[in-house]
């Protein structure tokens, strides 16, 4: 696994000063490396039975779809409000400077279906929070959370205590 924390690629001071942001744009253009990556995922989520994926916009969208086709099930989008064209549900969460809306159509799973959630990033986890507490108000069980990079300084997992979390990158800075 540290050999895919070589393919991530540091920005400093991107999208504003003090910031690290974590660029994977650098493994994904590396067939094998992406491939390893999602099949690490697939072997850490063997003995679990997931109905469906639920990729947080934007990134988790790409580890989102290449898992669901590699576990045989389905995905839906968490996107950014206004972005989804059916009924949605919505919810509401603080940032650092505000907050942010994340919807889902309503018709995204049925009821007590098994849900994994997948991003790229752990950071605060202040957004993945909001998507646990959407998923649980639908009747969704969530089965894991599975994220490419952990940035453990900012200690997020705390937040999400009680869930199964998958990272294959841990990096102490951000």
């Amino acid at each position: 696994m540290s050999d895919l924390k070589s393919c991530v690629r540091d920005i400093p001071n991107f999208p504003k000063d003090g910031i690290i942001f974590k660029d994977i744009t650098t493994l994904l253009r590396d067939g094998k490396k992406f491939r390893e990556a999602v099949d690490l995922f697939a072997e850490e989520l063997k003995d679990k039975s997931i109905d469906i994926v639920l990729g947080i916009e934007a990134r988790g969208f790409i580890f989102g779809a290449a898992l669901a086709y590699k576990l045989g099930c389905g995905i839906a989008p968490i996107r950014k409000k206004g972005k989804l064209p059916h009924k949605t549900r919505s919810v509401t969460y603080d940032l650092e400077y505000g907050t942010d809306t994340l919807e889902i159509h309503q018709d995204a799973f049925q009821k007590g279906a098994r849900i994994l959630i997948v991003d790229d990033l752990l950071a605060t986890g202040g957004t993945c929070r909001a998507v646990i507490d959407l998923v649980e108000e639908m009747g969704g069980k969530i089965e894991s959370i599975a994220f490419l990079i952990e940035l453990t300084a900012l200690k997020g997992r705390e937040k999400l205590k009680g869930h199964p979390i998958i990272s294959l990158i841990k990096d102490e800075y951000c």
